[in-house]
């Protein structure tokens, strides 16, 4: 297994443990993972986790709350629809109220 592919299945199981109705971000993952600096990377692992049916991908956002991601998910607002389903408000691809439903995985 490659490092990078090791790398992507720790994401993965982060990815995995975000509660329903609550998100993440890229740079909370990687912070968790102890590689500060790799929040594109764990981007990368979420942009390949859309082939997967168990991770949760619209759950993990940029920084600002912004849905960055969206591009990788079938149809033109999916994963905000998916957000919407879980009962997460998102005005012009911005999660509103973003701190309220923000998931820290370093603090559960």
């Amino acid at each position: 297994m490659k490092e990078s592919e090791n790398f992507f299945e720790k994401v993965y199981t982060v990815a995995r443990l975000i509660p329903y109705g609550r998100v993440t971000t890229y740079g909370a993952i990687a912070v968790f993972l102890g590689a500060a600096r790799s929040a594109r990377m764990v981007g990368w692992a979420m942009n390949k986790a859309h082939s997967l049916e168990d991770i949760p991908a619209h759950r993990v956002v940029n920084r600002k709350g912004i849905l960055t991601g969206k591009h990788h998910f079938d149809g033109t607002n999916l994963m905000q629809q998916l957000l919407e389903n879980e009962g997460i408000t998102v005005c012009k691809n911005q999660i509103q109220d973003f701190e309220k439903v923000f998931w820290n995985p370093s603090k559960k």
